[in-house]
């Protein structure tokens, strides 16, 4: 009885060990899977790796190569460069020779030349020393000889107007003359109005030749003759009733009847003075009473 008790429990308990057994195995087989799975994404990425590093080492044996010819090159280029150098210095003394040859025979000839200048200088300026005396003797005595022509030439000048002016006063005394006889001959009672534009004239002829003498020396030919004949013609003015009033160097009055032309400065007067230093028309007077203004010209400070 006991026998066939422990058998059920006996087959119980196996199979209930079995089932664990089998339930652990195939867990393990699960992780063995996953494992493998690992490994084999791990055995792809050690593939990769080893692609990519067989590509850097092709790339780096052609970098190795080009710097092999680089550095080849640089090697060339250094011995070039250091030809080149030898042959630029080597040239360069050639030159700097030649130069210094150059530069010696140029002074030389830069000595001689400059010799040959400071004679022709030397000579040229003598020659010019010379012409320039010359020349100024000649402008002196042409000078001399224009100063001597135009002299003689304003003395021919004024001789010939103080003809032409004594003429003038001739002519003037004649109609003066005329002018006294017509006046004795026209009746004292009589209305008729006077004519001064004759004594007017005579006025202002004397005044401008009165201003060109004064511009003329005393031994000028036929300067006394004019004279006299002027103070005749003032003379017969005045026994007509005429009267030229002198205003000349006068000291100048705004209260004057008189038209001033030209107001003058002049520095050499005292602060405010004025004087009349010139006579444009004279101011001439009729038995007192005013029959012509003066112009003038009045200096001031």
């Amino acid at each position: 009885m006991k026998k066939t008790i422990l058998i059920p429990i006996l087959f119980c308990t196996t199979t209930l060990f079995a089932q664990e057994q089998n339930t652990e195995l195939q867990k393990q087989q699960q992780e063995i899977s996953v494992l493998k799975q690992k490994l084999n994404n791990q055995q792809s990425v050690i593939n990769q790796y080893k692609s990519e590093l067989s590509t850097l080492s092709v790339k780096t044996e052609n970098q190795e190569k080009q710097i092999d010819s680089l550095k080849t090159e640089t090697s060339q280029n250094v011995q070039n460069i250091k030809s080149i150098a030898d042959d630029l210095g080597t040239k360069i003394q050639q030159t700097e020779t030649t130069a210094k040859d150059s530069i010696s025979k140029l002074d030389k000839d830069v000595s001689t030349n400059r010799l040959y200048w400071i004679i022709a200088t030397l000579a040229t300026l003598l020659l010019g020393g010379i012409i320039y005396w010359l020349l100024g003797k000649r402008i002196a005595n042409s000078k001399t000889d224009v100063e001597t022509q135009i002299k003689n030439t304003k003395t021919a000048l004024e001789e010939e107007s103080i003809k032409l002016d004594s003429k003038l006063v001739e002519v003037l005394e004649s109609q003066l003359k005329l002018k006294q006889e017509e006046k004795q001959i026209t009746p004292i009672n009589s209305n008729i109005e006077i004519d001064h534009s004759l004594a007017l004239k005579v006025a202002d002829e004397i005044v401008r030749m009165q201003k060109n003498i004064s511009k003329m020396d005393d031994d000028t030919k036929g300067l006394k003759p004019l004279v006299k004949g002027i103070e005749r013609i003032q003379a017969n003015f005045a026994s007509n009733g005429y009267e030229m009033v002198n205003l000349l160097n006068k000291d100048y009055d705004e209260r004057m009847n008189i038209d001033v032309i030209n107001f003058i400065t002049d520095e050499n007067l005292t602060e405010g003075r004025k004087v009349i230093t010139a006579v444009i028309k004279p101011q001439v007077n009729y038995n007192d009473v005013l029959i012509q203004r003066a112009q003038v010209d009045v200096s001031q400070n």
